[in-house]
């Protein structure tokens, strides 16, 4: 497949869009003209014709014009025609966005725009329309350039026509092709700014069509969702006075179950793994959490006991139930009252008030103490206090 050239791709494109600004046109070329403008995104990408950190005048004149691919991919992306709108309007403003920050990275946006543009829609009204009055001041200030350049253009055009029929002329051509580098630049520029006026009002007039969508698609949500909520309220109405309307018929010929006292079996019914028809000892019978095959009966090997403690929770499960545990701290007190009523009949009983020990005890003990106690009265008299430190004392 032979390659074409940047310019080839940027003058085809730029037609398909100077015929789709000026009258409809089909899909088919609508899309083609968008393949070929992501072509030349593509292209220029890879020659790196452009750099974050230039201005404009760092810009030669031939790649000027390559500053409008953004712009043009932008305006036909959203004469796309698709069932979500919404998506066609976000991704030609994420074009236009692409084209203003690059625009504002050359210096080519105006200070006042700039202000208005970052400040989003926190401007009053007067400032809104000091705005657009001041753009459309631009816009035709730009058109009258070009169409001005064009007229000049074509008047020389036709004079170096008549010229050469007339007399060649050998001199002078130099200076002429500087001129029409200087022109050429200029109308480039011009038609940047042009684009940048166009471009201001597209992305105001695309954010407030995907503002009003937004709203319409937000409301038909809103009420599909009332319709689908009171359906199903309708429904479960229905299906509650009908349980209730049948429990009342069973009522009256049914005897009433046993009020059930364990919680454990309390919450085994509500899951159903029990029956309120069935006998219950308060055994509290721990909660597994693994594979429903082995969740429904208990396991009987230590395979199916290893099986049925997959996925549990990760936090401890309780080892007893609430009963088990009430009737562990009665016996615990039953112990503790006991033992409190052991030591106080020993506490109220005759030896302990008397202060006295009980017969056969005490006699060998006394004997010892008063020998000890005589023994260190002794000692203390050989020895008075401080005897052993005079030689430690100045005038010892």
């Amino acid at each position: 497949m032979q390659q074409v050239s940047l310019p080839s791709l940027f003058d085809q494109a730029r037609k398909i869009q100077h015929a789709a600004s000026n009258s409809s046109v089909n899909q088919d070329v609508v899309n083609k003209g968008c393949e070929v403008l992501r072509q030349c995104e593509e292209m220029i990408n890879k020659l790196g014709l452009f750099s974050s950190n230039e201005t404009k005048e760092d810009i030669s004149t031939t790649n000027l014009k390559y500053l409008l691919v953004p712009y043009y991919l932008a305006e036909l992306t959203e004469k796309v025609a698709q069932d979500d709108r919404i998506l066609v309007l976000k991704a030609s403003q994420a074009k236009l966005k692409e084209f203003i920050s690059f625009c504002e990275t050359m210096d080519l946006v105006p200070n006042d725009e700039l202000e208005a543009y970052s400040q989003g829609s926190a401007n009053s009204s007067t400032d809104v329309r000091a705005k657009k009055i001041a753009r459309y001041r631009r816009q035709k200030a730009a058109e009258s350039k070009l169409l001005e350049m064009k007229e000049r253009k074509e008047r020389r055009g036709r004079s170096m026509k008549a010229a050469a029929i007339s007399t060649p002329v050998d001199t002078g051509d130099e200076e002429m092709e500087d001129d029409d580098g200087e022109e050429e630049r200029e109308a480039w520029l011009a038609t940047l700014s042009l684009a940048l006026c166009k471009g201001f009002d597209l992305l105001d007039m695309l954010k407030k069509e995907e503002e009003m969508l937004s709203a319409i698609r937000e409301k038909q949500k809103q009420e599909g969702e009332k319709e689908v909520s009171q359906e199903i309220l309708d429904e479960r109405a229905k299906k509650a006075e009908a349980w209730h309307r049948d429990a009342a018929i069973r009522a009256q010929y049914v005897k009433p179950a046993p009020p059930i006292t364990c919680a454990t079996f309390a919450q085994d019914v509500i899951e159903g793994r029990a029956s309120v028809s069935e006998a219950h000892d308060h055994k509290h019978q721990p909660m597994i959490f693994g594979p429903t095959s082995l969740v429904s009966r208990n396991p009987t090997t230590e395979r199916e006991r290893m099986a049925a403690q997959v996925f549990q929770p990760h936090y401890r499960m309780p080892t007893m139930s609430i009963e088990e545990a009430g009737l562990r701290e009665m016996d615990m007190m039953n112990k503790w009252q006991e033992n409190t009523a052991k030591a106080i009949e020993e506490a109220n009983s005759s030896w302990h008030n008397d202060g006295r020990k009980p017969p056969g005890e005490g006699d060998e003990d006394d004997d010892a103490a008063q020998d000890k106690a005589r023994a260190w009265d002794d000692w203390k008299d050989d020895n008075p206090r401080g005897a052993g430190n005079k030689k430690l004392t100045p005038c010892g």
